[in-house]
């Protein structure tokens, strides 16, 4: 039993080993066959790589050889061209060469005759001078001489046909300056054709219904006295129906009354604060429409670089009227007119067209400050930095001050054009009537006058007078002496023409 033990235990032992080295063998075999089939795998993936990148080469090797013959046929597109403007620009060297050589031809030609012109004149003038010498010698006398005693000659033979040829010359130019007047001043009133309807500033105020006035009015009239003491105007409240008026030398404070009584009548509340509130609002309404309106005038009018301060007061000319004609609107309608004449006979256009727009500045304040519109727009323009160019254009409109510049004399024409239009300016009719009546009365006083009639409203009076008694001479005189007579006598807007009519009528009869 005990040695069947001790032979087990070896052949235990032996049974391992052998056991150990059989699956140690084992295993070597199966690594060995998967080292086998992985080496198989990589040389099947250097295949396929392989055939890949011969598949990818050969696909760069096509696409290469197609760009290659895009660019080469690109190539020789761009060198065709260039052939062909190539050979275009050896044409055109060819002509102009060709054209350089014909016009060296002409030029040469030219010097050539230029040389022969000269020689010809030389021999032309040498000619002349032989011939000059040769009547000198015959006559006696030099050139000169002969020209002096020739014209001596015809002066004393024909003195008086010079005398009436030089009149006539006098003549014909006064009338052709004449007309050349007449041409620019009617083209300028031409071109400013516009509307001469007087834009009339009303004093009236409409109501509603006769409650307002008594709210007008006020317990005792303490509503109007304040009202009239905050505005500086007079309120006239009488039995007319819908209707106040508004009463004052001022015209700003006419409007500033009239613009606050409205507000206060729309608002319905009246009293003395409220009064005074709605005064100072209209106040700055109305100082704001001065200031728009002189720089709208001065913008409309093109004149530029006049001082805030000038304008501020040109703007007062809004709420002006003289003889119903807006004065505001009367500058600017002259400016126009002045800017349009100066630039015809080469004035300053500039200066005529200031010195219009400022010429009634004046008028602005004439109910304030003591003189003449004129002398007061002359201290305004002063004041305020005006140039002296424009003063002496303005100041002269009136013929208070000479005519210093030939724009001061555009100013009074510019004036006396829009002054004098028809229906430009008006007067109640009881004056218009009047004045035609003085004015043919003054007209039919001097002796010889047959009849007289006033004409164009009275800016023209047209006088026919007896031939018998009134000569040529005498008809022109008495022109002047009725035209001094109406200036002392008649007060007028404009100017008033006087035209006299002297006919002879001679009739016979063929038997």
């Amino acid at each position: 039993m005990i040695l069947s033990l001790k032979l087990v235990v070896p052949l235990l032992g032996v049974a391992g080993l052998v056991g150990i080295a059989l699956g140690y063998y084992l295993r070597l075999i199966i690594s060995l066959g998967k080292k086998g089939s992985m080496e198989l795998e990589i040389k099947e993936m250097l295949l396929t790589a392989k055939e890949e990148a011969k598949k990818i080469t050969e696909e760069a090797d096509s696409i290469a050889k197609k760009i290659s013959t895009e660019a080469r046929s690109e190539i020789k597109e761009k060198e065709d061209k260039a052939q062909q403007i190539e050979t275009r620009l050896i044409k055109k060297e060819d002509i102009l060469d060709k054209r350089q050589a014909d016009i060296d031809k002409e030029v040469e030609t030219i010097k050539e005759k230029i040389v022969e012109i000269k020689t010809i004149k030389e021999r032309a003038e040498n000619l002349e001078k032989e011939k000059a010498q040769a009547l000198e010698k015959v006559a006696g006398m030099s050139l000169e001489d002969a020209k002096q005693s020739l014209l001596k000659t015809a002066e004393k033979n024909y003195e008086q046909d010079i005398l009436i040829r030089i009149q006539k010359f006098e003549q014909n130019g006064e009338a052709i300056l004449e007309k050349k007047a007449q041409d620019i001043l009617s083209t300028s009133i031409q071109r400013l054709a516009n509307s001469v309807a007087s834009d009339v500033m009303s004093t009236s105020v409409t109501i509603p219904n006769d409650e307002i006035k008594g709210k007008i009015i006020g317990k005792e009239g303490r509503n109007i006295k304040a009202f009239e003491r905050v505005t500086g105007v007079e309120v006239i409240v009488d039995d007319t129906p819908g209707t106040i008026t508004i009463s004052s030398f001022d015209p700003v404070r006419r409007h500033v009354a009239k613009a606050a009584l409205e507000e206060l009548i729309k608002d319905g509340r009246i009293q003395p604060a409220k009064i005074e509130k709605v005064v100072e609002a209209a106040q700055a309404g109305i100082n704001k429409t001065i200031k728009e309106k002189g720089e709208q005038a001065a913008y409309e009018c093109g004149v530029i670089g006049l001082d805030p301060r000038i304008l501020l007061i040109l703007g007062r000319l809004h709420f002006r009227t003289s003889y119903g004609q807006n004065v505001l609107q009367h500058s600017i309608e002259m400016t126009h007119i002045a800017g349009m004449i100066a630039e015809e006979i080469g004035a300053n256009v500039a200066v005529a067209k200031a010195g219009a727009l400022l010429h009634d500045i004046g008028k602005a304040l004439d109910h304030e400050v003591v003189g003449t519109h004129v002398e007061i727009g002359r201290r305004i323009l002063q004041k305020f930095g005006a140039s002296e160019e424009i003063i002496k254009a303005m100041q002269s409109h009136h013929e208070e001050y000479p005519y210093e510049t030939v724009e001061s004399r555009i100013v009074q024409t510019a004036d006396a054009i829009s002054g004098a239009r028809p229906g430009a300016r008006h007067d109640s009719i009881e004056n218009y009537l009047k004045r035609l009546g003085d004015l043919e009365a003054i007209a039919n006083a001097f002796t010889g006058v047959e009849k007289s009639y006033a004409l164009q409203a009275g800016r023209e009076i047209r006088i026919f007078v007896t031939p018998e008694k009134v000569t040529d001479l005498e008809a022109k005189n008495m022109a002047r002496d009725i035209a001094d007579k109406i200036e002392k006598d008649l007060k007028y807007p404009g100017e008033i023409k006087v035209t006299i009519i002297r006919e002879t009528r001679v009739i016979d009869f063929a038997r």
